[in-house]
């Protein structure tokens, strides 16, 4: 099955977005950047909201981002995940940021492949505080294949 076709099975709706002050994902030669995406869960990993709950709002940044990808590129089908980016808002001693990254990339690799498509590389962050007071923040680049 294509990428587009397993994000729609997975429940992936992707919608028309409005432009705004920034551009969300932007193409520049054969590769897409997407801005960072917080989650919509509030808090800091560490004191109050679990790793778990963490995962959860990493994957929905990648679902945020892959709209973006959607608007720019029109398709899912012909990419390649090439680089993520995840940034955990963290209380000092918390150390399981990578554990809360695996939200976004193990749906990259349910969209795109383990081994193949989505097989990326990544970095997995602790910061102090991020944007909004998001728990978590996304960013990711793609290459376009085809």
């Amino acid at each position: 099955m294509s990428a587009q076709k397993n994000a729609e099975a997975l429940g992936l709706i992707f919608e028309k977005q409005t432009p705004g002050y920034l551009n969300l994902c932007i193409r520049s030669g054969n590769q897409l950047l997407s801005s960072g995406h917080v989650s919509t869960l509030k808090g800091k990993l560490g004191t109050g909201v679990s790793t778990g709950e963490g995962y959860a709002a990493a994957r929905e940044c990648v679902t945020k981002i892959l709209n973006s990808v959607w608007n720019t590129h029109g398709t899912l089908d012909g990419l390649r995940v090439i680089k993520v980016l995840g940034c955990v808002n963290s209380a000092p001693d918390y150390n399981d940021q990578h554990l809360v990254i695996n939200g976004a990339s193990d749906l990259l690799h349910e969209i795109f492949g383990k081994t193949t498509d989505g097989y990326h590389a990544r970095s997995a962050l602790g910061f102090a505080s991020l944007p909004t007071g998001a728990a978590v923040e996304v960013e990711a680049i793609f290459e376009i294949l085809a």
